[in-house]
């Protein structure tokens, strides 16, 4: 098994992977989850909101995907079953640690506003320092956000804005119908944008200070200067 097969969009090559894990080679194993890491870990994340529980649901999930994998069916699509498989694990260890009762997470089909969640600001991110660093503030309120939304819209709001699942899908592995997806969204959308527009007026605000380094070095480099040039005279 060719475990660039992993790096393919998803849904390509499912075929031959759940044909290899199902056979027993590790190799495809180790290929699945590699292609569906990330969007599997957000899911989990999404419903447990905690990085460690995540990662130990999503292990457990995939053990029983591996368990299961012979009795998947050609005609199912991977990452809807896997999916539900996460939520199902998330769901289970929820119950299990007594923090929350079960929820339903749910989202709207509206691909031309996925801004608030993009995790990079530009296509080719400046690398000075001040603007690494306000791309961080930015990803970690948006985070901050995301975990602040209501348990049943948090989880489709992941799949759709962030992942870019088509709302059919998000219905099928939530077993929701598909326009409770399309107006939860659109409700877990405009928190988002309510929740997020104070904060970032203010981050805004303290965005290219110019105090500190930046102050200290344009200071020295005119009182420079002007030494330069007083001994010209």
């Amino acid at each position: 098994m060719d475990i660039s097969i992993a790096e393919q969009a998803p849904g390509s090559g499912d075929q031959a992977l759940v044909a290899g894990v199902a056979a027993g080679d590790p190799s495809a194993f180790e290929a699945m989850m590699r292609r569906y890491n990330s969007r599997l870990y957000r899911v989990a994340r999404s419903i447990l909101k905690d990085d460690a529980e995540a990662e130990d649901a999503l292990q457990e999930a995939y053990w029983k995907a591996y368990q299961k994998m012979g009795s998947f069916r050609e005609d199912a699509q991977l990452s809807t079953w896997l999916t539900r498989i996460v939520i199902n694990q998330s769901i289970a260890k929820l119950r299990s640690n007594k923090r929350r009762t079960m929820f339903i997470a749910s989202a709207e089909d509206l691909s031309t506003d996925r801004k608030v969640v993009h995790m990079e600001t530009t296509t080719h991110a400046d690398t000075r320092p001040d603007s690494i660093a306000w791309r961080a503030e930015i990803r970690t309120l948006i985070e901050h956000k995301l975990d602040k939304l209501p348990d049943q819209y948090r989880t489709v709001f992941i799949l759709r804005a962030v992942e870019e699942m088509p709302a059919i899908e998000v219905a099928a592995v939530l077993d929701i119908p598909e326009a409770t997806v399309r107006s939860r969204f659109f409700r877990a959308r405009q928190m988002m944008r309510d929740s997020l527009a104070n904060e970032i007026d203010v981050h805004a605000r303290e965005a290219f200070s110019f105090a500190g380094h930046r102050c200290d070095r344009i200071v020295a480099t005119v009182l420079a200067r002007l030494e330069r040039e007083a001994l010209k005279r």
